[in-house]
């Protein structure tokens, strides 16, 4: 599954995108082969718009060339003049509306490929509104999400993928659909719907064929990234622990190493090692995707809370030594860190700094299910009295 390739042309490049968000987070002896990596990549593709954008947007890494954005922009007027001219002459003629959308397609495509923002969306905005084709909608409108997608502008991924969801309710074929759930679990998770997203990931994982937008590696992370934050001990076994799609990927894909030991130690309640592959993962997986980047700070949090309550589940009162002890940390910390979660009732404790013990408040299940049913009935009752009432006075109308 990680060597297919989609039929969908690879536009906009979102490796280039990575790379460029991975300069504000390297080393100067990584920046330097990344400026480079991206600056034969403009010159392969001769992308004069996106080496313009990348002169205003980052120019402490890429000062101004004129001489090197004339070369580039020559090279695309001249295919753009031909493609321009091949959509007049099909306008024109009065072809087919076949002929037009092709011609139509190719401009757009390539205003992708150069990564011309305003002009990719505008051509395709016209092109969607001349085609009556479900699936080419479908396709128009994925291609629009992958631009704002490269440029991180979630809002506008929403409404194209909103749009996308009612085209395919009214009869997107397989492969559409699942690009689709792909495109969606992705922007669930970069706008922290974690729990939405591991049900569009995780089901991805056995149908991929979105390559233009991610590797099959990159959503196997992201599903285990979504999965341990979002489900409980047993879906986790199921869904991310013994799933065959990780399973068959895990020796040969070593980024996912932090990750997966990182679920087993939870799943495994192996808390003595738990931090080291949690850093680890928030070190190697998250701090470098543009698109999990800005959620780091709050999956290490949570997946703190998440272990720490698994833990406390099974006693009711542990001391703060030995649980330190579990996790491999220092006593400071930890009750330093359960303070963090105690007062929200992340965590259902409280400590006992005298004593140096952790005593778990379970929630009394049958007195809140006691508490719920008196709630439900007297609501019922309320009901059945307006009813009564009505009824009543229904009847002293007719006697009347």
């Amino acid at each position: 599954m990680s060597d297919f390739e989609s039929d969908i042309p690879n536009i906009p490049d979102h490796n280039l995108s990575q790379k460029q968000f991975a300069l504000r987070h390297s080393s100067e002896n990584e920046r330097a082969q990344i400026i480079d990596d991206i600056k034969q990549a403009i010159q392969a593709e001769s992308m004069g718009p996106y080496y313009k954008y990348l002169t205003t947007e980052l120019p402490q890494f890429f000062p101004y060339d004129d001489a090197f954005y004339q070369a580039l922009t020559k090279e695309n007027d001249e295919k753009l003049a031909q493609l321009q001219k091949n959509v007049s002459e099909a306008e024109n003629d009065e072809e087919s509306e076949l002929d037009v959308n092709a011609t139509l397609t190719s401009l757009a495509e390539y205003y992708t490929r150069i990564i011309d923002r305003k002009n990719a969306t505008e051509t395709y905005k016209k092109l969607l509104l001349l085609t009556q084709n479900t699936g080419a909608k479908i396709d128009i409108l994925l291609s629009l999400a992958r631009i704002d997608f490269f440029f991180l502008d979630y809002h506008k991924v929403s409404k194209h993928l909103t749009e996308v969801e009612s085209l395919v309710e009214k009869g997107g074929d397989w492969e559409r659909r699942n690009r689709h759930k792909t495109y969606q679990g992705v922007y669930l998770m970069a706008t922290r719907k974690f729990s939405e997203a591991s049900k569009f990931l995780i089901d991805s994982l056995a149908t991929f064929t979105s390559t233009e937008l991610c590797s099959y590696e990159q959503v196997a992370q992201y599903a285990i990234i979504c999965g341990v934050l979002s489900l409980d001990r047993v879906d986790l076994k199921a869904k991310i622990v013994d799933l065959p799609e990780i399973l068959a990927i895990y020796s040969s894909a070593k980024s996912l190493e932090p990750l997966i030991s990182l679920t087993n130690s939870l799943y495994t309640c192996q808390y003595n090692c738990f931090f080291q592959f949690l850093l680890e993962s928030n070190d190697y997986c998250l701090k470098k995707d543009k698109y999990l980047n800005a959620h780091a700070n709050y999956f290490m949090r949570e997946l703190r809370c998440k272990a720490y309550a698994q833990l406390l589940e099974s006693y009711k009162s542990l001391s703060l030594k030995s649980m330190a002890r579990n996790f491999n940390v220092s006593e400071e910390f930890l009750d330093e860190d359960l303070c963090h979660f105690i007062p929200n009732n992340k965590i259902n404790c409280t400590i006992d700094k005298v004593n140096g013990i952790i005593e778990t408040n379970r929630p009394d299940n049958k007195n809140s299910q006691y508490h719920l049913l008196i709630k439900q009935g007297d609501a019922l009752l309320t009901k059945l009295q307006k009813y009564g009432a009505a009824v009543k006075l229904s009847g002293t109308e007719r006697v009347a």
